[in-house]
């Protein structure tokens, strides 16, 4: 049986798995995994808000991933959800998927998709990756479960400290949203009976630099094995010697834990100080401090430092002049007056 409820609370009081676009609940049903009625949000009324106000970016839970990718009031104020969204999965799954459905998306492991076996995260004992195959899986211990976290755009919202609006009207910052990884059985913490409504982003600090970047095994359509986004704010100076600053940071990290990182050991490395690349390096290093990699996941310790400095670099060069490289000078030439570097 399928409903097709026209209200929140209407949707709220239905009986049954909800359904926004379904494309990871389509394949779940398809593999055995969740089965029972369906209460499909197709026609909920308000899930496809999205309004920019004083108060910041109200975002409706059914807005399509594709949207949050190309609305330009995003792109202007909010550029680093933006790229999240515009790098996740495929156009075809971008058009369908919702904001909401791919926070609360379950994990890929290939245990808990085989409608054959029973790992910790569908009751059982054992997480079963970590006897088995856990190639693609958390380099950060959190818990029992081994799974990454699947949601990018639940890392976007982390950096953007969002609030999620529930259908009770109650909120949650997104930390207590996902949950702390510790019960190998949530991939969120969504309370039972609540409908996740709406997301809610303050409003967008003037002067924002952001970049995301992701290192997967194939160029397209693939999950990533780490990925990251990054906020800057650089004061470029004055006068006419300018040293740039980096005056703010915001970074997080996801598919390497089972929840999605916030990294304020690299904030602090970058708070205060010029952008240089050494400087940007060796806050990137500090990412990968403190993981705890199974046998088959060091290899992800290794990419983080290299994927976090891209993205920083990229942030970085998003508002910072290059620097001028002079040309070798030529005997007999007038010199070329100095360049102003600000690297």
């Amino acid at each position: 049986m399928i409903s097709f409820p026209k209200t929140i609370a209407s949707a709220q009081a239905a009986h049954g798995v909800v359904r926004a676009g379904g494309t990871d609940l389509q394949e779940r049903r398809l593999q055995g995994i969740t089965t029972g009625d369906l209460v499909d949000l197709r026609d909920t009324a308000g899930l496809d808000r999205l309004e920019l106000d004083e108060l910041g970016l109200h975002l409706g839970a059914g807005l399509t991933v594709q949207t949050l990718a190309t609305e330009p009031r995003i792109l202007e104020g909010f550029p680093g959800l933006a790229q999240a969204a515009a790098g996740l999965a495929t156009p075809q799954i971008r058009a369908r998927g919702t904001l909401g459905g791919n926070v609360l998306q379950e994990v890929r492991c290939w245990y808990y998709r085989s409608p054959r076996q029973v790992c910790a995260k569908k009751g059982g004992a054992v997480c079963l990756s970590r006897q088995g195959d856990h190639l693609y899986h958390s380099c950060f211990d959190l818990g029992l479960c081994a799974a990454p976290h699947p949601s990018t755009l639940a890392l976007a919202l982390l950096v953007y400290e969002a609030e999620a609006e529930l259908s009770s009207g109650s909120r949650l910052e997104i930390p207590a949203l996902l949950g702390d990884g510790h019960d190998p059985r949530q991939t969120h913490a969504l309370p039972p009976g609540e409908l996740l409504v709406a997301l809610h982003l303050p409003p967008a600090v003037p002067g924002e630099s952001a970049a995301y970047g992701r290192a997967t095994s194939r160029a397209q359509a693939e999950w990533p094995l780490v990925e990251v986004i990054v906020r800057l704010w650089i004061d470029l100076g004055k006068g006419r010697h300018p040293v740039a600053k980096i005056t703010d940071a915001r970074v997080a990290m996801g598919g390497v834990a089972n929840r999605p990182l916030h990294l304020p050991l690299v904030e602090a490395a970058l708070i205060g100080a010029e952008p240089t690349d050494e400087v940007l390096a060796t806050a990137a290093a500090r990412a990968a401090e403190g993981a705890s990699p199974l046998p088959m996941t060091a290899y992800k310790v290794k990419l983080i430092p290299g994927i976090v400095r891209d993205v920083l670099t990229r942030a970085r060069d998003a508002v910072l002049p290059p620097v001028v490289e002079l040309p070798a000078a030529t005997p007999g030439a007038t010199p070329a007056p100095p360049t102003k570097e600000l690297r």
